[in-house]
């Protein structure tokens, strides 16, 4: 391993940089949480959308999946590798601003496809999101509070995911209060009118995001030296890796089925299976989700310690596998639970277990991974979870559901059988994922250079 020379050591920044470091924290939460309120959102909508629009569920699975999907993975790459060698701020500026009035513009969409393209530029967008701030955090914090940093910050889908619910619930309560206040938007429908109320407010964000710093980039783990790799080096990286990092990704990918799948039908299954409107599901599905999915996700780093604490070294993915154990339990039950409450219970065993290895396993594959290869790391993560996860998840559910069984009442069967057997398979992977995790980390402690 390379000594570091005096300049080297120079470049290297003093993380924990104290009340600015949980600053820039608080501000990549909100925009994760942003990001999930645009994203999440049309959840709540699809019984509107599907009967305006003349829709199948198969066509609002693609809205919810592939079209947000597919340019999520063409573009991740593209912002991994910039989030690597460029201003990862500046980065971030862009992209949320651009998410953001796309969100707005699904609510002017008049047909299928102008409402597909829009998605689309969302999905193209957010890409941006993760590359970036993940190493914005680990620049930040050391790693002694990594963990509780990276727990932080991906409590934004929860309460994002929560918030699109509870704020999409009260938009649709109050069409009448809107359309007088905004007489301009009073030819829009419920759903579009939610698009637009949701979707402007992330441009103010996207310019608080400018007063954040551009840290100098540290070394957190393997090698010491600040430099940039090239992509065949990142490639000889990652199969040398290959054996933890494979089912890893495809680990949490199945969880993430889970993630996706759960909050994307479950409005429906409420909806059809126990008469809900949608204004009681958004403000009673949406406290559930934020609350349960917080909690999980906060959750991560004590239940990591305490594994290790009894001498885990992988306590971070043991963490997942041990909470596919839950995911299984709670995603079976889902249709076989008594009434609208009960349902409810389901869903939030189902979002705690789901969320809680979330921290963990960011923080897992930062710890294993080279300063200036997190981005590229990070986006092949994100790749895969996506196009596995975001991209599957609410089709397949949807293709049981109108093939398998025939009836969009079955809505939460379909849901049961998708998120019991992906929890299961995840189960499988990430415990044999074990070895395999404390190797990288021993050769972390090792330093090799490339």
């Amino acid at each position: 391993m390379s000594s570091i020379t005096p300049t080297e050591a120079a470049l290297v920044p003093t993380r924990d940089r104290g009340n600015y470091a949980w600053y820039v924290l608080f501000l990549l939460t909100f925009a994760y949480t942003v990001a999930f309120i645009d994203r999440q959102v049309l959840n709540l909508l699809v019984e509107d959308i599907k009967r305006d629009l003349l829709l199948t569920d198969t066509q609002l699975s693609l809205l919810q999946g592939i079209a947000f999907m597919g340019s999520y993975i063409a573009f991740s790459p593209w912002f991994g590798r910039w989030a690597d060698v460029g201003n990862r701020r500046n980065i971030l500026v862009f992209g949320v601003g651009t998410w953001s009035i796309f969100s707005a513009l699904c609510g002017l969409a008049e047909n299928y496809w102008q409402l597909f393209l829009a998605r689309a530029a969302v999905g193209a967008a957010e890409a941006c999101l993760a590359p970036a701030a993940w190493s914005l955090i680990a620049d930040y914090f050391n790693r002694e509070r990594l963990p509780r940093a990276m727990s932080i910050y991906l409590m934004g889908p929860y309460i994002g995911g929560g918030l699109a619910m509870i704020a999409g619930g009260m938009v649709i309560g109050s069409m009448g209060t809107l359309r007088e206040l905004a007489p301009m938007l009073a030819h829009l429908q419920p759903w579009q009118l939610t698009f637009v109320m949701i979707g402007l407010p992330g441009v103010v964000l996207a310019m608080a995001l400018l007063t954040i710093r551009e840290p100098s980039r540290g070394a957190q783990t393997i090698g010491t030296r600040d430099r940039s790799f090239s992509i065949r080096e990142v490639i000889e990286f990652l199969w040398q890796g290959r054996a933890f990092y494979v089912r890893f990704y495809l680990g949490m990918a199945l969880i993430v089925i889970v993630l996706y799948a759960l909050p994307a039908w479950m409005p429906s299954f409420l909806m059809r299976a126990h008469g809900a409107d949608p204004t009681t599901v958004g403000l009673r599905y949406g406290v559930l989700v934020l609350i349960m999915g917080s909690a999980g996700v906060l959750s991560g780093p004590f239940v990591d310690r305490w594994l290790a604490r009894r001498g885990h070294a992988d306590s971070p993915i043991r963490v997942a596998a041990i909470a596919c154990i839950g995911l299984v339990i709670f995603t079976a039950i889902l249709p076989l639970m008594p009434g609208f409450s009960g349902a409810l219970i389901a869903a939030a065993g189902g979002t705690f277990f789901f969320s809680l290895p979330q921290a963990m396993s960011a923080t897992a594959l930062q710890l294993a991974t080279p300063n200036r290869m997190r981005g590229i790391v990070a986006s092949l993560y994100l790749f895969v979870l996506s196009v596995i996860g975001l991209g599957a998840a609410p089709t397949v559910v949807a293709v049981v559901t109108d093939r398998v069984f025939g009836d969009p009442s079955k809505v939460g069967l379909s849901l049961a059988v998708v998120c019991a057997i992906s929890a299961a398979g995840a189960a499988v992977l990430l415990f044999s994922a074990l070895p395999h995790y404390r190797r990288a980390l021993e050769r972390s402690r090792v330093g090799t250079d490339f």
